[in-house]
């Protein structure tokens, strides 16, 4: 079968990750296809409000960053991926506002421009460089400009795709539908590379945009990698609780500027549950209003910063304010009602420190891969640290490999003479309902053995029901995520299930303490293991 597209190399996901990639390998005239499920803004970045993690002030530190990451991923931490992703934080910036993104400045005490740091959760600095309260769009919008203008580059909008295909364990392309034209296109490239973002779509609740339905783990899983720590999920303390807000996320740097946690009386509360109070890591802040919520049978807390000057807030949070302003919140003179959501998949495809996976030809970047730099809790602003620093490191291994690779022959053909067209669509929008509220049930914030035998009883019953329905009609975008969906929400309950104690995200009441009885492991899960 001749492909429909052959290219040197093709990079799955338009986010940080993704078009770094892209464009870092252009320079050396790499033929790249680009494709983005939706439109090119779509992704998690696009939308990421907080910044990026370097250390820029003269009173911070690589070692001071490292401890923060190292204290943060509660044990499961890789030491020297932790190291080679900081030692690379000022690189990266720099390379960033060589690509056009202005981030924040202020003037400093000798008159002269320099970066604004944020300070978030779990840093002991600040170092988190910015713009404004819409750093992920910044970013976004300049590498997009930048992958445009390059002729190595071509873009590919509403591409979704279904599979990858392998031959003896080497990755030589991808089935991929065509929502435009509603058709199946093959792709076939020496390097393949998968930047699909995360899986937070699994829940009910999430900060995170259409697009994180678990793509790159799901076709990677079926491809025959392996994955860890999926268990690790994140939950962003702070998001918009408005029937119409769509979990918008509030940025943690209003906790970082002295926004503060309260009941709906006005009292603090965060500082019950640790000394860092407000400041400290995300998975303890989220378990604090969970908590708080429950216990008092109330739908939400509030986080006020409202005791800044009006001028500040409009200043440092101009994009905050607007959202919440349309939903009828001013947040210069009133506290906002927030609610925990899904935000962040820490675990994923296994990768190691150049990105490569268990598949020769096949990498993985950005939210999608499990490189050892979060463990258990992602420290704030590190995920676009990492799409950027992984990138590179899949740069510099791809362009070493490129000129010994010639281009796959023989792709076996797309079948679908067996098919038709569905007339039970409501099928897919209830089963997509239905995996989203047990997930966001029984295998939320807080867990329990029990929640986690009924999630996986009910998955599984999904997970027939979708093949089948797969087998039978012809593909769409809402069924082709919604087939994945159920493949990652699996993969996280048996993580979940593996882990027979309470650290950094994986919280369950019948293991409430950290296991020191041995050293800490990573849950790695292999395809031939699930069948």
């Amino acid at each position: 079968m001749k492909a429909e597209f052959n290219f040197d190399v093709l990079v799955i996901g338009s986010g940080g990750a993704g078009l770094t990639l892209a464009l870092k390998l252009a320079q050396q005239q790499t033929r790249i296809a680009v494709l983005s499920k939706f439109a090119l803004t779509s992704g998690s970045t696009y939308y990421a409000q907080g910044g990026i993690s370097a250390v820029f002030d003269a009173e911070d530190s690589v070692e001071s960053h490292t401890a923060d990451t190292l204290d943060s991923g509660a044990g499961l931490c890789n030491e020297e991926i932790v190291k080679l992703t900081v030692n690379h934080g000022k690189k990266s910036i720099d390379w960033l506002r060589e690509q056009g993104v202005l981030f924040t400045e202020e003037q400093s005490v000798s008159g002269e421009k320099k970066l604004h740091l944020n300070r978030e959760g779990g840093h002991s600095h600040r170092r988190v460089v910015h713009m404004d309260d819409a750093t992920g769009k910044a970013i976004s919008l300049s590498l997009i400009e930048r992958a445009q203008e390059n002729r190595h580059i071509k873009l590919f909008e509403n591409y979704n795709i279904i599979d990858l295909i392998t031959q003896k364990n080497r990755c030589i392309g991808a089935y991929v539908f065509n929502s435009s034209q509603q058709k199946i296109e093959t792709f076939t490239a020496k390097i393949i590379v998968l930047a699909t973002g995360g899986a937070s779509k699994a829940y009910l609740y999430s900060t995170n945009p259409q697009s994180s339905t678990g793509d790159g783990m799901a076709v990677a899983w079926r491809a025959g990698c392996r994955v860890s720590n999926l268990e690790f999920m994140q939950f962003h303390p702070t998001c918009l609780y408005h029937p119409a807000g769509h979990s918008f996320l509030i940025s943690e740097a209003i906790r970082g500027e002295g926004g503060r946690l309260i009941l709906p009386d006005g009292s603090p509360f965060m500082h019950h549950f640790d000394d860092r109070g407000e400041l400290a890591p995300r998975d303890i802040v989220a378990r604090a209003i969970d908590h708080e919520i429950k216990k008092r049978g109330i739908d939400y807390v509030y986080l006020d910063i409202s005791h800044k000057p009006a001028s500040f807030i409009r200043e440092h949070f101009p994009n905050i304010y607007q959202r919440c302003l349309e939903f009828d919140f001013d947040i210069t003179q009133q506290p906002i009602p927030v609610v925990p959501a899904a935000h962040y998949t820490c675990g994923g495809i296994l990768t190691d420190s150049f990105a490569r996976t268990d598949i020769e030809n096949l990498y993985a970047v950005g939210e999608v891969a499990c490189t050892g730099l979060h463990g258990a809790n992602r420290m704030a602003s590190n995920s676009l640290l990492e799409c950027l620093v992984f990138a590179e490191r899949a740069s510099e291994d791809i362009q070493r490999k490129l000129p010994q690779l010639s281009m796959p022959k023989n792709l076996p053909l797309w079948d679908e003479s067996q098919v038709s067209n569905s007339d039970e669509e409501v099928v897919v929008s209830h089963n997509w309902n239905e995996l989203r509220h047990f997930m966001w049930d029984y295998v939320g914030i807080v867990r329990t053995d029990k929640r986690l035998n009924r999630a996986m009883n009910r998955v599984a019953l999904l997970k027939k029901e979708i093949a089948e329905y797969y087998q039978n009609f012809r593909v769409t975008s809402d069924l082709l995520e919604l087939r994945n969906l159920v493949v990652v929400a699996e993969l996280i309950i048996r993580c979940a299930q593996e882990r027979k104690e309470s650290r950094g995200l994986h919280y369950t009441l019948d293991y409430p303490e950290i296991d020191n009885s041995q050293p800490a492991k990573n849950t790695i899960l292999t395809p031939t293991n699930f069948n």
